[in-house]
């Protein structure tokens, strides 16, 4: 079975080999979702992608590590990334630091902090979101919730405005179709039952559950199906906060 990263690159799009936005969710009230980051990203070649990313530190960015890209500047305040909001603060990043054991092919250990070039200002509209420590792993069965501004549909634009979606946490045999899921690495994510899902342009996004990112939007089927897989945050709490101290 085929899967695909949800980064939403243009070259990638016309190959039909990448993608990514909410499908079957609402629109986000503005600016009540404030850690919030848009990636706007250049590739080695001059492509041109998008990704999902959210604030935990005044100058770090949690996403996934395959929205690496020559280049990347990060949109924070954003509600309409359409339009040029009052609360919007941009702010390219300074470096890029991938999970040394990042597998482009199993894309397992799909993690990567983004430095930024200048601390961003806290206020109503951008602020931080909490990890959960190494020892909190939380079990299937929980109800949680995904925000990007990735595809709204199969065929569709990605989406103008921040876009949300309730996802329930299922058991590891969910998620044995993909051959590569290690249920320590990653969670398993959305009903099969249902077809609320992230998408193309939701990569590296966060899973908030009871106020907490427990994953980060990674990868899922070409037809949207749930569930999709997202990296398990506190398995790397030990490498991030590593790089924290370090920078």
């Amino acid at each position: 079975m085929q899967t695909f990263p949800l980064a939403l690159l243009i070259f990638l799009l016309c190959a039909q080999a990448e993608a990514g936005e909410i499908i079957g969710g609402t629109e986000c009230r503005p600016h009540s979702r404030p850690y919030m980051a848009f990636l706007h990203i250049v590739t080695a070649e001059g492509y041109e992608g998008s990704c999902g990313g959210f604030l935990i530190r005044r100058n770090f960015v949690l996403t996934a590590a395959h929205c690496a890209g020559s280049s990347i500047t990060v949109t924070l305040g954003a509600h309409n990334v359409k339009k040029k909001e009052d609360t919007q603060q941009k702010i390219e990043v300074a470096e890029q630091f991938i999970h040394p054991k990042y597998n482009e092919f199993t894309i397992r250990n799909d993690i990567m902090l983004l430095k930024l070039k200048e601390k961003a200002n806290l206020t109503l509209a951008v602020g931080t979101l909490p990890l959960p420590s190494q020892l909190n792993f939380i079990p299937p069965g929980k109800m949680c919730r995904v925000t990007g501004w990735g595809l709204t549909s199969l065929h569709g634009d990605i989406s103008n405005t921040l876009q949300e979606v309730k996802q329930r946490l299922m058991d590891p045999q969910a998620c044995e179709r993909y051959n590569n899921f290690n249920h320590n690495l990653q969670l398993c994510v959305g009903s099969p039952r249902k077809t609320k899902s992230a998408y193309k342009g939701d990569s590296g996004g966060p899973l908030l559950c009871a106020g907490v990112a427990q994953g980060i939007v990674s990868y899922g089927r070409f037809d949207a199906k749930p569930p999709a897989v997202f990296t398990r945050i506190s398995h790397y709490r030990p490498w991030i906060d590593k790089v924290l101290k370090e920078n």
